[in-house]
């Protein structure tokens, strides 16, 4: 990029943060506003911002931000509160996503006869996380019950480390199904980027959190270098998995979760760091987004892509949940909307960026273009449906009395590092 579009993205960052407080709880969101506005300065739009998706600037900004999602949205997660309080998002994680995803499989076969399985299958893997910071308002409003609220921010925190496995192992036989190489020596490479990769994990997140314990008990590590520490420790993580043959992005995920899970000093500094530096990465990669991606969708889009998009946000995704929620004693207004509430973000984005730029298929560029149609689409209808349904649920709940869906449970940490903020 050259001075001309960083001053342009760096202005448009400082003008939204002049009305972000006017906007919060509408049906205006942030990446809504940053994929219209990349849009607008890229090539789709006025193209006075130069943004080229194949920068190596860009790809390492990606790698970043999903090593940070990864880590910090499984470190945010209580395991021990979700085993004990939250058996909805289990039952979407264990049951709905799987379900999910093969429903995604099922349906692309059907509709892309030319696609190998293992393509359909890596489709519906990338497509199968959710980003709940695509329907903030659900999230921050008060009036949605507690135990619902938490369910889609679990879920959502969760999702992406457990699809990511699917993702890569599919991206690895699709590639090894039309590339040169041996098929024995894809397995074998497989194997050891989804062992290596959580045994990193699992080691270098319990002595780093052994460690930062100790040093902050001996107030040896002051708060700010303790936060220093971690955003360290997370690409640490990621660094020694490449090293030794493991999948860095699973280890950061699995790391995340064993240093979160097992750290006794209080790290406020990762829910305050996603609120700042964490949120303007993610902004940054919906802009690039909007400039760089959303065009090349749009120029190859065909009807039959645009109708799998919407059945993505729609049956393959809400037919799973709810059968995932039978006999959990839900309503089918709250199955509905635990459904509905599943948007396509910021994981698929990393994931078809990182992903797919390092495999060989056929079909690359067509699961590209229906990635890209449907995060657009969901960042338009969550983004927009999500303050409306949130108010009309909330007060549907409220008339609901005492039931399943508004029995109280413990509170975890959004992604931007808040619990609920929204209006009464």
């Amino acid at each position: 990029m050259d001075l001309l579009s960083v001053a342009i993205i760096v202005g448009g960052l400082f003008a939204y943060a002049l009305i972000s407080g006017r906007l919060s709880g509408t049906i205006i969101t942030a990446p809504l506003v940053f994929i219209i506005f990349g849009f607008v300065i890229g090539p789709g739009g006025f193209n006075v911002a130069k943004v080229d998706v194949d920068h190596a600037a860009i790809h390492l900004i990606a790698e970043f931000t999903l090593i940070l999602v990864l880590f910090i949205d499984a470190s945010r997660i209580d395991l021990r509160a979700v085993q004990r309080d939250h058996n909805l998002p289990a039952r979407m994680l264990i049951i709905g996503l799987p379900l999910t995803i093969v429903a995604g499989t099922i349906v692309a076969s059907l509709m892309f006869p030319a696609f190998s399985f293992w393509e359909t299958a890596l489709l519906a893997a990338l497509l199968a996380p959710t980003d709940a910071a695509l329907g903030q308002a659900v999230l921050s409003a008060k009036v949605v019950p507690v135990r619902i609220r938490q369910a889609i921010n679990i879920e959502s925190g969760l999702n992406d480390g457990i699809a990511l496995p699917a993702v890569l192992l599919f991206a690895a036989l699709a590639s090894a199904e039309h590339g040169t190489s041996d098929t024995g020596e894809w397995f074998r490479f497989v194997a050891m980027q989804l062992t290596l990769g959580p045994l990193t994990g699992v080691v270098v997140g319990f002595a780093g959190a052994r460690m930062l314990d100790s040093a902050a008990e001996h107030r040896w590590a002051n708060t700010a270098f303790q936060g220093i520490g971690i955003l360290s420790l997370a690409v640490m993580t990621y660094v020694v998995a490449e090293l030794i043959g493991g999948n860095g992005f699973i280890a950061a995920f699995v790391g995340g979760a064993v240093f979160g899970n097992t750290v006794r000093h209080p790290c406020t500094f990762l829910f305050e760091f996603m609120e700042t530096e964490g949120q303007l990465l993610m902004l940054i990669t919906f802009l690039f987004f909007g400039a760089a991606l959303l065009p090349e969708g749009i120029a190859h889009a065909t009807p039959a892509f645009i109708a799998y998009a919407v059945l993505s946000l729609t049956v393959i995704r809400m037919i799973p949940t709810a059968l995932s929620l039978v006999g959990a004693g839900l309503r089918l207004p709250t199955q509905l909307f635990l459904g509905w509430f599943g948007p396509r973000g910021l994981a698929s984005i990393l994931f078809v960026l990182l992903i797919l730029d390092k495999s060989e298929m056929v079909h690359r560029e067509a699961l590209l273009t229906i990635t890209i149609i449907t995060v657009a689409l969901s960042a338009l209808v969550h983004g927009v449906s999500a303050a409306p349904l949130a108010k009309r649920y909330g007060r549907m709940a409220a008339d609901m009395g005492e039931c399943e869906e508004n029995r109280p449970v413990a509170e975890m940490p959004l992604r931007e590092g808040r619990t609920a903020i929204g209006n009464d």
